[in-house]
């Protein structure tokens, strides 16, 4: 099996939607995404440092998901990340309650031995320092290092930002961060703006108006599968870079064609995700169910035109 080494974070939500609230719950992008890798044939490990107060039952929950988890710091006496958050209506926008950084603030990530040649490398949304910082531990060049990053980064570690953005091949963001990033409002000029940091493949996130991928002149949109209802989208982005990066470390074909099939594997995953509140719908998901939805968007996105010579 291809290694896929995740780096990221594991937290602990307290979330609010216009449908209900939840107490302290499992998150961090790290478990979203290898909850995601769960569903490849993909030797996974997660790299992120927890608390003594976080729960054994949520590391085993990983750990039963196939998920290496000895690249997770359990800091003793230490506080887990907890994060907030409140979304509107609309479900695309959230305000942030309350963000403790708590163990995080000081976290120095190890990459475990066994996973220093991983294939694939998925550098999940944390400091840019810490992303560059496992880049720098690895043996072997990866085939691919995808990247996700947010606004709070452009706004807070520029410098450091745009260093780690040099050496990856893949980003991942939304639209309002791919043009904060490169100061345009076109995403067609913005991801060649992004290209020209470093990146050969831009892909920018749209919600529920689903993706682009960008490479070169090439250009690939998939939708988003039209749900019945959507409950949280908390991990919704990461669950998408799980899905993609673990098809991609599975199939082996870093191939602009096959990328394709990647955002529509990260596409259905996180259809599932915004289903239940957190980790919820993903825990309990069937390879079946996957399956089965994955021919629901083929059905979306086929069709048969004749064109006129």
């Amino acid at each position: 099996m291809n290694k896929l080494l995740i780096v990221g974070t594991v937290a602990f939500d307290a979330i609010e939607t216009p449908f209900g609230k939840t107490d302290k719950i499992l998150g961090g992008a790290a478990t979203y995404i290898g909850l995601a890798s769960n569903f490849f044939n993909v030797d996974a490990a997660i790299v992120s440092v927890v608390g003594e107060d976080f729960p054994k039952e949520y590391l085993d929950l990983l750990e039963n998901k196939g998920v290496n988890i000895e690249g997770i710091e359990v800091v003793k006496g230490g506080k887990t990340f907890f994060w907030s958050g409140k979304y509107h209506n609309d479900l695309n926008s959230r305000d942030t309650l309350v963000t403790e950084l708590n163990v995080l603030a000081d976290f120095n990530p190890i990459v475990p031995e066994n996973y220093k040649n991983s294939e694939v490398v998925l550098l999940g949304n944390l400091h840019p320092i810490v992303q560059s910082g496992v880049l720098d531990q690895l043996t072997e060049k990866p085939k691919l290092v995808v990247l996700d990053t947010m606004n709070f980064w452009m706004d807070c570690a520029w410098n450091e930002l745009m260093d780690v953005i040099k050496r990856v091949d893949v980003i991942t963001i939304n639209d309002e961060e791919a043009r904060q990033l490169s100061g345009e409002y076109s995403l067609v000029k913005a991801a060649e703006k992004i290209h020209a940091m470093g990146p050969k493949y831009v892909v920018i996130k749209k919600g529920e108006h689903g993706a682009l991928l960008f490479h070169n002149k090439d250009v690939f949109f998939a939708p988003a599968l039209p749900l019945e209802e959507v409950f949280d989208p908390t991990g919704a982005g990461d669950t998408f870079a799980g899905g993609f990066a673990g098809y991609i470390a599975q199939s082996e074909n870093i191939s602009f064609d096959n990328m394709k099939n990647g955002i529509i594997y990260g596409s259905n995953l996180a259809s599932f995700c915004v289903e239940r509140f957190g980790t919820e719908r993903m825990e309990n998901l069937a390879k079946e169910e996957v399956q089965e939805r994955l021919q629901q968007f083929k059905a979306l996105t086929q069709f048969e035109i004749e064109l006129e010579e």
